[in-house]
C-alpha cells in the first residue's frame, strides 16, 4: 500500500518508515497537519498521529472526512477515552494508542485496507432501482430526470449511498456531513431528510430505523 505517515516525531517516523518499507508497503512521512491536507489524495492509506505541530490531528481528520474516504488509522500517544471516541465518530477507521506492537499495526493496516469502500472511476455510481447517485460528480437522477439537491442534502445522501443497504445511526451522519455531532442541531438533519424524501419522490428508498438512524436501500432489489 501508498502509506501517508503524518508524525512529528523523527525518531518514531524512521522505525515505522523502515519497518513499512521492509513489510512490501510504500510509506512517505510528513511531519504537519497541513501537508497531510495536501497529499492525501494521493496514497491508499493514512496513518496519523493527533499530536502535530500546527494543528490538531483529529481537526486533520475532520477536514479529511469532509473531502474524502481515504482509510485513517489513528496512531497516537493519546489514549483517554473522549480523544479515541472522538476520533473514531470523526472517520478514523482504527484508532491505536502508542507504543503499539509492528505486527499488531500491519495486521490493523490489511483489516482496515479490506473493508474500505473506496469511490474510484468505476464505482463512484451508486444505482437503486431509477436512482443513480454520483458520488463524485454531486448528480443525482431519477428516472431520467436530475434532481437538483442542496449541498447538505446532497451531502446525507450520499453518506448513506456509500452504505446503501447498511443502517447509519443519527450520531454517524452529523459526524460525517456536519463535522462534529455534539454541535449539530439534530432538527437539522430531520428538515434535510425531509427534504430528501419530497425530492426524490421514492417511497421506500430511505427508511427511518426506530431509534437509530436511517438506511439507503441496496440495489440488488432491496
Amino acid at each position: 500500500m501508498r502509506v501517508l505517515l503524518v508524525e512529528d516525531d523523527d525518531g518514531v517516523a524512521d522505525a515505522l518508515v523502515e519497518a513499512l518499507e521492509a513489510n512490501g508497503h510504500h510509506p512517505r512521512r510528513v511531519r504537519r497537519g497541513s501537508d497531510a491536507l495536501t497529499a492525501h489524495r494521493d496514497f491508499d492509506l493514512l496513518l496519523l498521529d493527533l499530536g502535530l505541530p500546527d494543528t490538531d490531528g483529529l481537526e486533520v481528520l475532520r477536514k479529511i472526512r469532509k473531502v474524502a474516504q481515504t482509510p485513517v488509522l489513528v496512531l497516537t500517544a493519546r489514549g483517554d477515552e473522549r480523544s479515541i471516541v472522538r476520533g473514531l465518530r470523526l472517520g478514523a477507521d482504527d484508532y491505536l494508542v502508542k507504543p503499539v506492537r509492528l505486527g499488531e499495526l500491519l495486521a490493523r493496516m490489511d483489516a482496515v485496507a479490506r473493508r474500505s469502500v473506496r469511490v474510484g472511476p468505476a464505482d463512484r455510481l451508486v444505482r437503486v432501482g431509477d436512482v443513480s447517485i454520483d458520488l463524485e460528480g454531486r448528480r443525482v437522477v431519477v428516472g431520467s430526470a436530475e434532481v437538483p439537491l442542496t449541498t447538505k442534502e446532497f451531502d446525507v445522501l450520499a453518506a448513506l449511498a456509500r452504505r446503501a443497504g447498511t443502517a447509519v445511526s443519527r450520531q454517524q451522519l452529523m459526524d460525517e456531513v456536519w463535522g462534529d455531532a455534539y454541535l449539530a442541531v439534530s432538527r437539522s438533519l430531520d428538515v434535510h431528510l425531509a427534504g430528501l424524501r419530497a425530492k426524490l419522490d421514492r417511497p421506500g428508498l430511505l427508511t427511518t430505523i426506530r431509534g437509530f438512524g436511517y438506511r439507503l436501500a441496496s440495489g440488488d432489489g432491496d
